[in-house]
């Protein structure tokens, strides 16, 4: 699904990522860790066509990220979700008017503006919040939720658009530790079950092993390791972070 081979990535003149090579699977669940500034980020986010391409080979849902069309790439767009560490929801509209909004590559805007929704929309909707457990809240506004319940809702939305990835940006940093755990037993249902291929960017290295199929390690741009949690040894968590030693309260932080 996303090949990137021998590729360097960046923002205008800056180079992030270095000759990175990376090869993600259908329906892989891909953690990354690494320290603040490392590339994280930037690494999830060029999935979307984001960020500048200066050398190497990348491919994304079979299609070349160098030089991609404008049209190709709004094509490609509507089959990422994306959850953020921010939810970034309409707080002033309900839970169900949130995750129809998921929607609205399908909803005529005209329609969605007066919340006329059909019965499959709705049906649609219904089963969303389902996966997510949410549906006792559906009528809340989003601004009545908890922290936990809003990201719940946030991957509904993302599902909605029935994406073939998802693109999760710290989508536990801000949640306490109950909270992110329901949050990460949806994800991984959500990869499981529904066969969505998920990349996410994680602080807590016990979930990325405890979740992921396989975990990235970036350091200064570049990714220096790519294997199974069960691999990463203290000596290769030096690597990945030096003298960072944040990563070691993180795991026993409950938040």
């Amino acid at each position: 699904m996303i090949k990137m081979k021998d590729l360097t990535l960046g923002y205008k003149k800056e180079k992030i990522l270095k000759n990175i090579n990376l090869n993600v699977k259908k329906g892989e669940f891909v953690g990354i860790i690494g320290s603040s500034g490392a590339g994280k980020s930037t690494l999830l986010m060029s999935v979307t066509g984001g960020i500048k391409v200066f050398d190497g080979k990348f491919e994304v849902l079979n299609n070349d990220m160098k030089g991609i069309k404008k049209k190709d790439l709004v094509k490609l767009r509507k089959q990422i979700g994306i959850i953020f560490q921010g939810y970034y929801l309409v707080d002033r509209l309900s839970v169900l008017d949130n995750i129809v909004s998921g929607m609205l590559k399908d909803i005529p805007l005209s329609r969605a503006l007066i919340k006329h929704y059909r019965e499959k929309e709705l049906k649609k909707a219904k089963e969303l919040m389902e996966i997510v457990s949410i549906q006792k809240h559906s009528f809340k506004r989003c601004d009545e939720l908890s922290g936990g319940q809003r990201q719940r809702v946030a991957i509904a939305r993302a599902l909605a658009a029935n994406p073939k990835i998802i693109l999760a940006d710290e989508p536990i940093a801000a949640l306490d530790q109950k909270s992110a755990k329901k949050v990460m037993n949806i994800l991984k249902k959500v990869n499981q079950e529904l066969g969505v291929t998920i990349i996410g960017n994680f602080h807590h290295i016990d979930v990325a092993q405890e979740y992921c199929d396989r975990i990235l390690g970036i350091n200064k741009g570049k990714i220096i390791f790519d294997g199974k949690g069960e691999e990463l040894t203290e000596e290769i968590l030096d690597q990945i972070y030096e003298d960072d030693k944040s990563y070691l309260s993180d795991s026993d932080d409950d938040n």
